[in-house]
């Protein structure tokens, strides 16, 4: 997969795409990511890429000569995605669908906005990842990045995606390790035993436990038809009841 990110400030992005899973991706070949200044593709001596808005108001609007420019130069197919708190919300399921494209360009809006004829007539898509206001474009599109990227096959290990968090509307389970028993607080024995029937299915009792507390419009969304799903909500509901 390939990345064309076109923002005013590529040097965001430079410690969280070479760390971690990201740097291993690219370095594997599985990923590339190409940052573009829309500053340099500007034909004036000031590089300006922001101008007032027409009717007034405060600060300054993006304009859509530079941004066209940037993204026609580079562009060989592939979504263009804004990143934009008036965007669509980002989510596993989006994730999952962008990971399918072989190539995906973000633009990263800021100031007060961007030219309107931006979004009419080069973008193709719009995502926020969450109901509130950043500076920029920029995080956003790292969130983006990394949420995509993991889900390329050969990223992770084999299996590693299947039981997180929104991987399937649920919330994942909760996660112990080494050592057994810390300041008198003790890994659940289930866990210790070494039966993996029953610890499959405590998983799946605390996955659901969450998501039914946690994350109310998650468990609404889920197929609890199975057995041993309606198994696991009568305890859950008996130990409510206790």
């Amino acid at each position: 997969m390939h990345f064309d990110i076109f923002t005013l400030f590529p040097s965001m992005f430079q410690g969280p795409l070479s760390e971690s899973i990201l740097k291993r991706a690219q370095e594997r070949g599985l990923l590339s990511i190409s940052l573009h200044n829309i500053r340099d593709v500007t034909t004036d001596k000031h590089h300006i890429v922001d101008d007032y808005p027409y009717g007034g108001g405060a600060g300054m609007v993006m304009k859509p000569e530079p941004i066209f420019a940037a993204v026609e130069a580079v562009y060989q197919g592939g979504p263009i995605i804004l990143l934009t708190p008036q965007g669509r919300l980002f989510n596993q399921e989006i994730a999952r669908a962008l990971a399918r494209e072989p190539r995906i360009s973000l633009l990263c809006g800021h100031y007060e906005g961007i030219d309107e004829r931006v979004r009419e007539h080069l973008v193709t898509d719009e995502l926020s990842i969450g109901d509130y206001v950043l500076t920029g474009g920029e995080l956003a599109a790292m969130v983006v990045v990394d949420a995509v990227a993991r889900l390329i096959p050969g990223v992770l290990a084999e299996g590693s995606t299947l039981e997180e968090s929104h991987s399937s509307y649920m919330l994942e389970y909760p996660q112990y390790t080494r050592p057994p028993e810390f300041r008198t607080w003790r890994v659940p024995e289930i866990l210790l035993s070494g039966h993996h029937e029953q610890i499959a299915r405590w998983r799946r009792k605390e996955s659901l436990r969450r998501t039914r507390q946690r994350r109310p419009d998650l468990f609404a969304r889920l197929d609890l038809s199975s057995k041993l799903d309606q198994q696991l909500l009568r305890e859950l509901r008996e130990e409510e009841q206790q």
